[in-house]
Parts: structure tokens; C-alpha cells; sequence
């Protein structure tokens, strides 16, 4: 299936207009979309695990240096978070597979047309381009905990070491309340 641009922004033009500067701190909107491996990958099945779900296109540079940094962390944490990739037209299944392959990403790739994109960036018709990337950390519970995009916030969290603190921040348990 071919997808293109204007049918991407015709689809989030027609959302309504409730768009927040803040993409973090509130709960992460739910999805069920189709991966690389055709699989259907549903943001509730990963609760319990801290998520790093990252909005890209093949062909952005930056993209491509989140991704590099990405793969540095699952290396690091391994099982204890779960990465997910979101790519939108013009990306095309073959696209994905070389850029999997050339970044050596091993987690699911996922399909979006728009709408899930278009809700974690509460895109509107004020402001309906989307521009990338976009990390957004996802608790346990399933709350936004941190977003990081376009520009200076995502050339921070390229540094491989600075995603580590932040994960490992994230990670650290709750301290206890005092009485």
C-alpha cells in the first residue's frame, strides 16, 4: 500500500484543536499498529517495562543518530526497557529493512499513517506538520515521562551517555515516602 504526504496531513488536519506545547507528563496515547514483521505491537502490552518509543523516517540524519544511540542503550539495559520505532510515509517496508539492517536495529518497526504520531504530538490544524525525531519515554504505567524533540533537545539525547542517565534516572525506584 502506498501512502503520501497529503493524505498524512489531510488525516491530521481533521483533528480536533486541543493541542498543549507539553508532550510529557500526562498518559501515553494507546496504539495498535502493524510492525516490520507484520505483527500487530500494542503500546498495553508493555506495561511494566520503561519505553522508548522513538517517531523517525529512514532518511533523516538526525533519525539516524537517535537510532544509533537507541541501540546503545538496549545493548546497555537489555530486557528492562522495551525500544519501539515508529516510521510514516514515505518509508516503505523496504526502507525499514536496509535501515534496520545499516543501524543494527533489532527491535520492532513500526507502521503509522499518521494518527499515532499525530496524537503524541497533538498535532491540530494550527499546527499540522510533523517534524523529527521525536523520544518520548514511557513508564511502567504507561505515562509520558519525558519527550525530547527536534533541535537541541534531540542533538542531547544523541549523546549516548546522556540517554543512559535519563534512563537510568527513570528506572531508579520511587523513593519512599516519609511519615
Amino acid at each position: 500500500m502506498r501512502f503520501s504526504l497529503l493524505a498524512f496531513l489531510l488525516s491530521i488536519a481533521s483533528l480536533p484543536s486541543w493541542a498543549d506545547p507539553n508532550l510529557s507528563n500526562r498518559r501515553a496515547p494507546g496504539f495498535s499498529v502493524m510492525d516490520n514483521t507484520l505483527q500487530y505491537r500494542d503500546l498495553a502490552d508493555y506495561r511494566g517495562k520503561l519505553v522508548l518509543l522513538e517517531l523517525i523516517q529512514t532518511t533523516c540524519p538526525h533519525c539516524q543518530d537517535l537510532t544509533k544511540s537507541i541501540v546503545k542503550a538496549k545493548q546497555k539495559f537489555g530486557d528492562k526497557i522495551v525500544v519501539l520505532s515508529i516510521v510514516l510515509p514515505p518509508d516503505t517496508p523496504t526502507t525499514v529493512a536496509k535501515f534496520a539492517k545499516d543501524y543494527g536495529l533489532t527491535s520492532p518497526i513500526l507502521f503509522d499513517c499518521g494518527q499515532v504520531a499525530a496524537s503524541y504530538v497533538k498535532a491540530d490544524p494550527r499546527k499540522p506538520s510533523l517534524t523529527f525525531p521525536h523520544l518520548f519515554m514511557i513508564d511502567a504505567q504507561g505515562n509520558i515521562k519525558n519527550h525530547f524533540g527536534p533541535g537541541a533537545e534531540t542533538d542531547a539525547i544523541t549523546d549516548s551517555s546522556t540517554l543512559a542517565k535519563e534512563i537510568d534516572r527513570l528506572l531508579a525506584p520511587a523513593p519512599a515516602n516519609k511519615k
